[in-house]
């Protein structure tokens, strides 16, 4: 799916909901109509909102509330949506604070210089949650706030690609061919940053048994124009935890040249608390920079992330600008520039609020929903992918089991608990390329802060629910019910003309396949995308 927006043409504008019905109206109440009495007793209620061309005139800002929030009520439920790792509550207190922010600018510091320093202060917090090297004299590390984890992993692969080619420079070396290492199941943040900023992306990918990094094969994929290697703290698919030490400790055995960037966006804020003892983090000599998420478990609102570095050395001063135009001198270290302070506030609030004490709580307890939520499901004969017991993220990768010879797959029953109201992924792993290998489909619930024990118990019931419809089903039915959800992820994202010509431009266009795309096809050896 591409997140392309086209500009449609006039002669589309009126387009018909079909043949036959191109003159078929409701009838006006008159030019002048005023709202008077409801927002559905108006002539408001009898037209489209303006989708393409800004309105002459004015409306009554009540309709315009109205309306749009009815044309918001057709998009999912965000508590229901197990799909993502995005923050979906927060305490009424915060959301005030975050609301009295909105008209600030973050990046006026002149004028806004105590929300700087809140961000000063949530980057000082988290370093040390990182076990930043604080307590050597010589040491300083650093790190600014993002709109996200992609702007931060962006912000990472940059300094290292422009830290490498500093030192390739001053060896007198060619700099033109830099590549990355990464396991298969990143982020497509990774892609994106290898791709705009012309950077080869090496991957390692998974195996039918293995669905996270192999330090080995990692190290052996690494040349003279390695820049760097990602290693994730809980990949999207299935919320293991990579090895970080081993490779961190094979460099350093193998005097090798190059750092790690870790990639924490949704374990930064979990492994700390429920897991103090791995070794993933600054008391790693080999790690060099950190991105988290603040809005995935750091609990904020979407959209907030933040980098941290070991030291200001590996970070090359080109990357830093120096500005005046907004009434004093200030350094620069972003991809973007205005942006809305609101969130940093919101990390503030939830760090100072909640405390060591209670993210360890929340995150305790996510992680027993999680592994409650695995021991059900295993009891009704999914196979489970993730690691339990803090071991990594609070989520339940599954599958079905192939030896109980389902006619049906797991896009199946995603689509079957969509009709519930649940918004549960299917996807394919990007496994390596083998002989006889198969694609490996799966599912995953995402245990967020808002998911009780009773949502939990809840969903169980409407899986087994779905696994009972399914399984009355006969091959002709079932292959009904395929072409029919094929039709319904169709209708979802191509619902009108200018939609539907971005997608066909754009897709086939990558490498990547996202989520439902290739339901009935998914690829071997190709690079596969989860939704975040």
């Amino acid at each position: 799916m591409v997140h392309v927006s086209q500009v449609v043409n006039d002669a589309d504008l009126n387009k018909s909901l079909g043949p036959g019905l191109e003159n078929l109206n409701i009838e006006d109440f008159g030019k002048k109509d005023e709202y008077h009495t409801s927002v559905y007793g108006s002539h408001y209620a009898t037209r489209e909102l303006p989708r393409f061309e800004m309105p002459e005139e004015e409306m009554p800002r009540e309709i315009a509330y109205r309306l749009i929030k009815d044309d918001l009520s057709l998009d999912g439920t965000p508590t229901l949506n197990l799909a993502s790792f995005v923050t979906t509550y927060m305490e009424d207190e915060a959301e005030k604070l975050m609301i009295d922010a909105f008209p600030k600018n973050f990046i006026d510091y002149e004028e806004y210089p105590m929300s700087a320093q809140i961000q000063n202060r949530c980057v000082n917090m988290i370093a040390r949650l990182f076990n930043a090297p604080v307590h050597e004299e010589e040491s300083n590390a650093m790190g600014v706030s993002t709109v996200g984890s992609s702007e931060a992993i962006m912000l990472g692969v940059l300094a290292m690609k422009k830290r490498w080619q500093a030192k390739r420079r001053a060896e007198g070396k060619p700099c033109d061919k830099p590549n990355i290492i990464m396991n298969a199941a990143v982020q497509v943040c990774w892609e994106k940053a290898a791709r705009y900023f012309d950077i080869e992306e090496k991957y390692v990918f998974c195996t039918a048994t293995r669905y996270v990094i192999d330090p080995e094969e990692a190290i052996s994929l690494i040349d003279e124009n390695t820049i760097g290697i990602c290693a994730i703290l809980g990949t999207t698919y299935t919320g293991e935890y990579e090895d970080v030490k081993k490779l961190n400790d094979l460099l350093v055995e193998r005097n090798i040249d190059v750092n790690i960037h870790v990639d924490a966006a949704s374990g930064g804020f979990v492994a700390p608390f429920v897991n103090p003892g791995l070794q993933w983090d600054f008391r790693l000599p080999k790690v060099t920079s950190i991105n988290v998420s603040g809005h995935k478990y750091g609990l904020v609102y979407p959209g907030v992330g933040w980098v941290v570095w070991r030291d200001p050395e590996y970070v090359p001063k080109e990357l830093i600008f120096t500005i005046n135009y907004l009434g004093a001198d200030q350094a620069s270290l972003t991809l973007n520039f205005s942006r809305g302070a609101s969130q940093i506030i919101g990390q503030y609030y939830q760090l100072i609020r909640l405390g060591k004490s209670g993210y360890r709580a929340i995150m305790s307890n996510l992680t027993r929903t999680a592994d409650f939520l695995a021991a059900v499901l295993e009891k009704l004969d999914f196979i489970i992918l993730s690691q339990g017991g803090g071991k990594g993220l609070p989520l339940v990768a599954f599958r079905l089991d192939p030896a109980k010879g389902h006619l049906y797959d797991e896009f199946a029953i995603s689509h079957q608990l969509r009709e519930r109201g649940w918004q549960v992924p299917a996807y394919t792993l990007p496994v390596a390329k083998e002989p006889g290998a198969k694609p490996i489909k799966l599912m995953r619930v995402v245990v967020r802060e808002d998911f009780s024990a009773a949502r939990g118990r809840a969903l169980i019931e409407d899986i087994k629910l779905a696994l009972g419809v399914l399984n009355a089903m006969d091959q002709k039915k079932l292959d009904e019910h395929r072409e029919h959800v094929q039709r319904s992820v169709l209708a979802r994202w191509k619902t009108t003309g200018h939609r539907r010509r971005v997608d066909e431009h754009y897709v086939g266009k990558g490498k990547g396949v996202s989520q439902g795309e290739q339901a009935e096809s998914p690829l071997v050896g190709e690079k596969t995308n989860g939704v975040c």
